[in-house]
């Protein structure tokens, strides 16, 4: 039985502008999806350049040579090597040479093969990229090549060294402890002011015009350039009560004020995301406010307050144009001891290895941001994981 087919440009219910507004919305969706993809793929040639960049400062060129041990070689070091290749090892090698002979006396009046830091421009050589090797040098290079003395080992003076000038000697430890020491600066000092601050606001305040002038502002340092933040640390805490410039102190309290409206704004979330009946229970029970939010609201809402702390902490971790105002840009090879002794941080470190002239550190900056991506990326990890694994669903 044949049906009859209703063509629906005869029907007079029919909007003739329908077809068009179906194709502007297939456009429309093409157009974001062409956003999302070209996005993604901007993420995976960045990430892809960085990785290729920076895994070759993971490995590090060594040759073996004979090194000399006398009385003229303590004087002078470079002379401990044959001639051929004293260009081709390590000069911060080389500078090791008098302590050696003081933990070690018997290695006066000796002479050893020992396997040796190279120079940047050897490592460079051997791992194919741009170099300044002179023609005879590089036949020395191709000379100890063929007789297996060469390698590359494992770059542990990248993780156990701090900043140098030279470019094989160059690691990230003295960044990476300024880093820490710097963090717990900004959380101990964040922290509970922020939190504190988020429950006054949420559970406590009275809604008139001087809270709402709080939160305006709160929103507004939320919203402001991080930079803006570290001429008030110069103005404030190193121009006006005197504390030490490059200082971990001084960067943590940089930060903590810049951290403050993030982990603000998130507390208040995670307070306001717990029911009111959990309160109207506390107060039907007799209980005071402050028993009602310290034992009931805010354990219930801490885990969204960690998860917001954790980005904060991660935020703050990635600054660098507040900390560069404050000093924290400074050569610093050895590592802070403390947070009054000065220090650099591992955005800045990263920042001043990118504009080093010498190949070597192309690669190391690459790496730095390997390490730095690491960190970044597993705090996120945390924070999500805190929050899947503690979230309370009404």
């Amino acid at each position: 039985m044949n049906k009859k087919i209703t063509i629906y440009s005869e029907n007079p219910f029919y909007d003739k502008s329908l077809k068009t507004r179906h194709m502007k919305a297939t456009i429309f969706k093409m157009v974001t999806l062409s956003s999302l993809l070209f996005s993604l793929g901007f993420l995976i040639f960045f990430l892809s350049d960085i990785v290729i960049k920076g895994l070759p400062a993971f490995q590090q060129t060594y040759i073996q040579v004979d090194v000399t041990y006398n009385e003229k070689t303590v004087k002078s070091t470079r002379k401990a090597v044959n001639k051929e290749y004293r260009r081709l090892v390590s000069r911060s090698w080389l500078r090791t040479i008098p302590q050696q002979v003081i933990d070690n006396p018997n290695l006066m009046n000796t002479k050893i093969k020992l396997w040796i830091l190279a120079d940047d421009q050897v490592d460079q050589y051997l791992k194919g990229h741009h170099h300044n090797l002179k023609p005879k040098y590089i036949q020395s290079v191709d000379n100890l090549v063929k007789n297996n003395a060469t390698k590359l080992r494992f770059n542990i003076i990248f993780f156990t060294r701090g900043d140098s000038k030279i470019p094989e000697y160059a690691g990230i430890k003295s960044a990476v402890i300024g880093s820490i020491l710097t963090l717990i600066v900004t959380m101990v000092v964040a922290f509970p002011i922020a939190v504190m601050t988020a429950i006054y606001l949420e559970e406590f305040a009275a809604d008139n015009l001087w809270t709402q002038f709080i939160e305006i502002n709160i929103n507004n340092l939320a919203a402001i350039p991080s930079i803006l933040f570290g001429l008030l640390g110069l103005a404030v805490f190193i121009n006006l009560f005197g504390l030490p410039r490059s200082s971990p102190l001084v960067g943590g309290l940089t930060l903590a004020i810049m951290t403050l409206p993030i982990i603000i704004i998130s507390s208040r979330a995670a307070l306001r995301s717990v029911p009111d009946n959990i309160r109207q229970a506390g107060y039907g029970l007799g209980l005071t406010k402050i028993q009602v939010v310290k034992d009931h609201v805010f354990p219930l809402a801490f885990p969204g307050v960690m998860t917001g702390s954790i980005i904060g902490l991660a935020q703050a971790m990635g600054e660098t144009a507040p900390l560069i105002i404050i000093g924290m840009v400074a050569f610093i090879p050895d590592s802070p001891n403390s947070i009054m002794q000065a220090a650099t941080v591992m955005p800045a470190q990263i920042f001043t290895w990118a504009g080093m002239p010498e190949r070597a550190y192309v690669e190391k900056t690459a790496a730095g941001i390997m390490v730095l991506l690491t960190i970044l990326i597993s705090l996120n990890a945390m924070a999500i994981y805190l929050r899947k694994k503690f979230e309370v669903k009404w």
